[in-house]
């Protein structure tokens, strides 16, 4: 019962007109950046690595790190295998026309959320809700934002990420899911109740290691089956379109698969990125924009590529009622780990087991920061709420869906996601929109300023801008 109404909520919030929104919106932005994310990777690069000299904030690479955090998880392997598997080999490319489109969306997202982020002692605070409540001046509309955050990544998402760890666990070494589940829970309590700093170092730390390690991987296995690439490409491509016989059925699956677990996996347009990059301390909201537009390359045109790759390299994988090539494997980290034992057997269910581990438990605790923010905006902004109490109810939550969704069936985990995710998307993906004219300002300024002086400076007031808590205060830069 529960898994259809999940399912009838999730028809309407991922409906046609939201992926088709998400793609025009990110190809508006695109346009109005002229290509930002195509011809500034090279300061995309540069910009990741850069120095936090002061003692406020986060640096450019902790950011980053956090951000990659959130994106770099469940939907690497499981979402890429499910995407396949409705919509066929053709959800790839669409899956990569989310992550190049996407990129502007969070440009223009990340650089909103620098703009009006908040001060927090020696943090910062920032995201939809805040951009929301100063940008527009909709404190409902902020509100709501903020509820259904802390819902979504506080409660929703942690317990799809336990619920692949679970199933990866189990499969690989048979270890209960209720034991699994447990380990997990007690793991990220000691990590959330330390604070944002405890869960920025074990990003900063764990996400690029696991990231690297199931790159080389697939590496390896891209260059045994180098000469398949031509013809992988090609499937993708032909059945992307629907000239590809087989798959020429459900181009509309392939389409809405791709793009929905696109914007799932790499979170461009969902808000949870831009209340991790608000935490940088940076000398320009530009510089954000472009280090956030780099992490979603990462994850989805590298990991989520070389996810897609070596399971169409090896034909592990079923495409629901067309193709069955693993009689009786459900969709998901099953499909990978098949793959990687074609190559060394034995090998992928214990590899894909630890990888699921690591992606999905750091996100888990990306979710939870991004939550967190949440509910630090209802607290300032509600006098009837006391902040130590709904944090530690926050807390409570985050641990409790990890518990109880372990073990759950894994469609009914995604589809409860799914719902969070899908509401946060419609909110934020409007509020930027709206305030889009702002965000492209701004990146003018910085494009002007850094062609002419190599280095750019966020002036508020020169463009106008008000509401700027931080900005106006305090010229926060970083030294050369």
């Amino acid at each position: 019962m529960l898994q259809q109404i999940m399912d009838s909520i999730n028809g309407v919030l991922w409906s046609n007109f939201l992926i088709y929104f998400a793609l025009l919106s990110g190809l508006y932005y695109t346009i109005r950046t002229k290509g930002a994310q195509f011809g500034l990777i090279k300061l995309m690069s540069k910009f990741t690595f850069e120095k936090n000299d002061t003692n406020v904030g986060r640096s450019a690479f902790q950011s980053f790190a956090l951000t990659m955090s959130t994106r770099v998880g469940t939907g690497n392997i499981a979402g890429v295998a499910s995407a396949i598997s409705i919509g066929g080999p053709g959800a790839v490319f669409w899956m990569w026309m989310s992550a190049i489109l996407g990129a502007g969306t969070t440009i223009v997202e990340c650089i909103l959320a620098q703009i009006y982020k908040s001060s927090d002692g020696d943090e910062y605070r920032g995201g939809p809700q805040y951009f929301i409540d100063k940008g527009l001046g909709i404190k409902w509309y902020a509100m709501l934002f903020a509820v259904c955050s802390v819902f979504a990544l506080g409660f929703c998402t942690p317990g799809m990420q336990a619920n692949a760890i679970a199933d990866a666990m189990y499969n690989a070494f048979g270890i209960n899911k209720m034991v699994m589940g447990a380990i997990v829970a007690v793991l990220a309590a000691l990590i959330i109740f330390g604070g944002i700093k405890r869960i920025s170092r074990f990003a900063e730390l764990v996400a690029p290691i696991m990231a690297i390690l199931y790159l080389g991987i697939a590496a390896v296995m891209i260059v045994i089956n180098f000469k398949q690439i031509p013809s992988v490409f090609s499937l993708i491509i032909s059945s992307a379109f629907g000239t590809q016989a087989l798959f020429g059925g459900i181009v509309g699956n392939a389409v809405m698969m791709g793009v929905k677990r696109g914007i799932y996996s790499n979170e461009a347009g969902m808000g949870t990125a831009s209340q991790a990059s608000a935490t940088q301390q940076v000398s320009h909201p530009g510089k954000s924009g472009l280090v956030q537009a780099f992490s979603v390359y990462i994850d989805t045109i590298f990991v989520c590529t070389a996810t897609a790759l070596m399971i169409l390299f090896t034909g592990m994988y079923n495409v629901d009622g067309i193709v069955e090539n693993l009689p009786g494997i459900q969709a998901g980290p099953g499909y990978v780990q098949s793959a990687i034992d074609t190559f060394i057997p034995g090998f992928g269910s214990i590899f894909v087991a630890l990888a699921m581990l690591f992606f999905a438990f750091t996100t888990i605790l990306g979710n939870y920061y991004a939550a967190e923010t949440g509910a630090a905006y209802i607290t300032t902004k509600s006098k009837h709420i006391n902040q130590k109490y709904l944090l530690g109810f926050l807390r409570l939550a985050t641990i409790a869906a990890i518990l109880i969704f372990c073990s759950k069936p894994s469609l009914l985990a995604w589809a409860l996601a799914d719902v969070g995710m899908g509401v946060m998307s419609w909110l934020n993906f409007i509020a930027i929109i709206l305030l889009s004219n702002i965000a492209i300002k701004v990146f003018k300024d910085f494009e002007e300023q850094y062609k002419l002086n190599g280095e750019a400076h966020f002036d508020p007031e020169k463009l106008g801008i008000k509401n700027t808590e931080v900005w106006g205060k305090t010229s926060f830069t970083n030294k050369k």
